[in-house]
C-alpha cells in the first residue's frame, strides 16, 4: 500500500507542476502579449510616418490643393504613402504569428511531457495493485500446494505407500504446515530426489497420486501465469520457479508419462550478465 500511495503523491505533483507552470507562463505573458516590442516599435513607426506624411502635405502640397486633387490622384497618393505601413506591418504580423506558433509548440511538447509522466505514474499505480493481488493471492496457493504436496507424500510415503515416514513424522510435518511452513513436503520430495530415488512412482503411481500430482502441476502453472502477468523484469517469476514449489512441479513435468511439457524459462545468469557487459561497453 505504500508504493500505491506514493505513485497516488507523485501524479498529484505531476499534475500541480503542469497547473503550476500554466498559472507562471501566464502571470510571465508568454505567448502574445500586447505589450510586444515589435507592436510598439510599428506604433512608434506609423506615429512618426504620419507625422511626416501630414508635415509633407504642409510644407509641399498645402492643404487646400490636397483636398482639390482628383480623386485618381489622391488615390495614388495615398496608395503610395501607407503602402510601407501596410508591409511593415505585415511582417510585424509574420514575426508575431511566428513567435505565437512556436510558443504554442513549446505549450504542447509541455503537455505531452505531462500525459507522459502521468500515463507513466498510472501504470506504474496498476503495476503495483496487480502485484499486491499477486502476493495475496500467491500466499493463499502457496497452502493449497503445500496441502497436495502433503496429501501425495503421504500417499507415496505413509501408510498407504512404502510406510517409510512414520505417522510421527507426519504429524510433525504437519505441524510445521500449520505455523506457515507451506513448503515442507516439497522441501522432503526434492531430499528423496536428491537421494536419486525413482520419482516416478510416487508421483504417478496411482490413481489418486496421479491426480495429486496434476492439481500441483495445474495450481503452480496458474500461479506463475499470474506472476508474469504483473512482473516487468522477470524477478518474481524466477522467485516462484526457484522455489520448492517450483522444483517441484519442475520435476513432475519432466516425468509425466503422457504429457511432454515444456521447460519452464529462466532467467540465465550467462545471459544476464553478457547483457550488462555490452551495456557498460556502450557506456564507455
Amino acid at each position: 500500500m505504500s508504493n500505491t500511495s506514493a505513485q497516488n503523491t507523485e501524479l498529484a505533483e505531476t499534475s500541480g507542476k503542469a497547473v503550476a507552470d500554466a498559472a507562471s507562463d501566464a502571470v510571465n505573458g508568454t505567448g502574445f502579449d500586447r505589450r510586444d516590442w515589435r507592436i510598439m516599435f510599428g506604433l512608434v513607426v506609423t506615429l512618426t510616418w504620419l507625422l511626416l506624411g501630414m508635415l509633407y502635405i504642409s510644407v509641399n502640397v498645402g492643404w487646400g490643393n490636397f483636398a482639390r486633387l482628383p480623386i485618381d490622384e489622391m488615390g495614388n497618393f495615398l496608395e503610395g504613402a501607407f503602402a510601407p505601413l501596410a508591409f511593415l506591418w505585415l511582417v510585424i504580423g509574420l514575426f508575431i504569428q511566428q513567435t505565437i506558433l512556436a510558443q504554442n509548440n513549446r505549450e504542447l511538447y509541455h503537455s505531452n511531457v505531462v500525459s507522459a509522466r502521468q500515463a507513466e505514474a498510472l501504470a506504474a499505480n496498476e503495476r503495483n495493485a496487480r502485484q499486491e493481488t499477486f502476493f495475496k493471492i500467491a500466499d493463499n496457493t502457496r497452502r493449497q500446494l503445500g496441502g497436495i504436496s502433503g496429501l501425495l507424500l503421504q500417499s507415496s510415503k505413509g501408510p498407504a505407500g512404502d510406510a517409510t515416514i512414520s505417522d510421527a513424522q507426519f504429524m510433525e510435518m504437519w505441524h510445521q504446515f500449520a505455523t506457515g511452513d507451506f513448503e515442507i513436503f516439497s522441501r522432503r520430495f526434492l531430499i528423496l530426489s536428491g537421494r536419486s530415488e525413482n520419482m516416478l512412482p510416487l508421483f504417478y503411481g496411482t490413481q489418486i497420486r496421479t491426480t495429486h500430482t496434476e492439481n500441483f502441476i495445474v495450481n503452480f502453472d496458474r500461479l506463475l501465469k499470474l506472476a508474469r502477468e504483473c512482473d516487468n523484469n522477470g524477478i518474481i517469476t524466477d522467485a516462484q520457479l526457484h522455489s520448492a514449489h517450483g522444483l517441484l512441479s519442475s520435476r513432475m513435468r519432466e516425468l509425466h508419462p503422457r504429457i511432454k511439457f515444456r521447460r519452464y524459462e529462466l532467467t540465465r545468469t550467462s545471459t544476464y550478465l553478457d547483457q550488462i557487459m555490452k551495456s557498460s561497453q556502450e557506456d564507455f
